[in-house]
């Protein structure tokens, strides 16, 4: 894949002059945020977060904390940090804008462009986008597994799990699916006759005077490096994936200033028509009338009374979010280079609270599986991998470091408490997640699970995170 989009320079060269456009916020709400943000970075151990604040749809700071890597030392808001998954409400953007010039229809069945995928004749473009296409995940885990560590392509993608057997009847069921982009990425590519980095540049970042990169041309010395942690363990600098497996799943970088300019975007109805904003915004029902707020590459739903759009990303060892308030013409982007803990929700919701007028404030046949997790997070505390509960993919990620940062940082809690299920079993990539919580001495953790169906289904993730 060719580098689509502008150099480095050109990317400093249109940092925005944050002086004149942080005036909108006052002393006491700059001084607030910079609390609650140094703050969480002491308490995680988030190495780096990246902030964007957008009012009256204006962005009104754009500012780093904390460290960008070992070499480049501190982060700084002209950094492009891997937005992953944020990346995909960009990439429905292009296919309305592809629609509305005529090039496909959200309607085509996926066998009018790529007829090899298993489903063809019964999927339609707007399901791939809105996850409801019935095609398994190829990531559901979060870490790289040991195919990650080869370069891939979007058509090896599709060929090794668009073409397994659908895990359910197209429209009949929401389950995340980030190979479902990939396929839509390949589309819109047919469609517009162009790379994807082109058709980015010329229908939207272009206009916008955004410049986002690629991730796989970031995942270098001069960029903010990823960073990961075993449980409770050492935070350290992770190896990102080979070329290849992130493309229209999560394929871009960028500063936090340009998806808040996105995000003006959305909010002034700006490059795209305003129905097609819309359109993207409105949650996909399925075959049995009911939604979980999902529409075309965006959650939309209500927090606290108020409607907001927003969408999460992750990459190996970076995690982000995304909030648009359209209401009040409002949003805050956080970027973090840890693929750990929850800062990103907490300091969404903290500077929502100071930014808006008032505070913020599937069901699946599976059983819980309370006593297994229980058991599996007792035996790892204790320093103990029982190897044949694991999957090959979750046994490659527990090395021997990784049990001793396990165990090390577990032990040294205390006595464990209060293993409660959060949430319902869910399907995502062939695999149920099940995350739980559980209190270890003073810390309140999440165990985040991937497991085989069935009620002995072997472990394929087993992650630990610090509330």
């Amino acid at each position: 894949m060719t580098r689509p989009f502008q150099t480095l320079a050109a990317l400093a060269l249109c940092a925005l002059p944050l002086p004149a456009a942080a005036q909108a916020l006052t002393p006491s709400e700059e001084t607030a945020i910079d609390s609650v943000v140094t703050g969480t970075l002491a308490k995680t151990g988030v190495p780096a977060v990246s902030i964007a604040v957008v009012r009256d749809g204006k962005l009104v700071l754009a500012r780093a904390w904390g460290r960008a890597s070992a070499t480049l030392g501190p982060a700084k808001p002209d950094m492009p940090f891997q937005i992953a998954s944020n990346s995909k409400q960009v990439l429905a953007a292009l296919i309305l804008r592809l629609a509305d010039e005529g090039r496909l229809s959200l309607d085509d069945k996926v066998s009018r462009w790529l007829p090899e995928v298993t489903g063809a004749d019964h999927i339609v473009v707007r399901q791939l986008l809105s996850h409801t296409s019935g095609i398994q995940d190829y990531w559901p885990q979060d870490y790289a597994f040991p195919a990650m560590a080869t370069p891939t392509t979007p058509d090896a993608i599709i060929r090794r799990w668009a073409q397994k057997p659908l895990d359910y009847e197209p429209g009949t069921r929401w389950q995340y699916s980030n190979t479902g982009f990939v396929v839509a990425g390949r589309i819109a590519e047919l469609a517009g006759g162009a790379p994807l980095g082109q058709l980015f540049e010329s229908r939207l970042f272009g206009p916008l005077g955004i410049h986002p990169l690629f991730i796989d041309d970031t995942n270098g010395p001069q960029f903010p490096h990823g960073h990961d942690r075993h449980a409770l363990g050492p935070v350290r600098e992770v190896t990102p994936p080979a070329r290849g497996w992130l493309y229209a799943a999560g394929e871009l970088s960028m500063t936090a200033a340009d998806l808040a300019r996105w995000d003006i975007a959305r909010i002034e109805r700006q490059i795209l028509p305003a129905q097609d904003w819309a359109i993207q915004e409105t949650p996909v029902r399925l075959t049995d009338g009911t939604t979980n707020g999902y529409g075309l590459g965006v959650h939309t739903g209500e927090r606290d009374g108020r409607r907001a759009i927003d969408h999460g990303g992750e990459s190996v060892g970076f995690l982000s979010q995304n909030t648009v308030w359209p209401d009040d013409r409002a949003a805050v982007v956080v970027l973090t280079n840890a693929g750990f803990s929850d800062a990103t929700a907490t300091l969404t919701d903290a500077i929502g609270a100071v930014i808006l007028p008032h505070a913020i404030q599937a069901q699946t046949g599976e059983l819980p599986r309370l006593a297994d997790a229980r058991a599996e997070l007792a035996a790892l505390t204790a320093g103990r991998f029982v190897a044949g509960r694991f999957t090959d993919d979750a046994r490659a990620y527990f090395t021997r470091s990784a049990v001793a940062d396990y165990h090390r940082s577990l032990i040294a809690l205390g006595p464990c408490k209060g293993f409660a299920a959060k949430g319902k079993p869910r399907l995502r990539g062939g695999f149920v997640n099940r995350n739980f919580g559980v209190t270890c001495g003073r810390k309140a953790l999440t165990v985040i699970t991937y497991a085989e169906r069935g009620a002995k289904g072997r472990w394929e993730q087993y992650l630990i995170s610090q509330d």
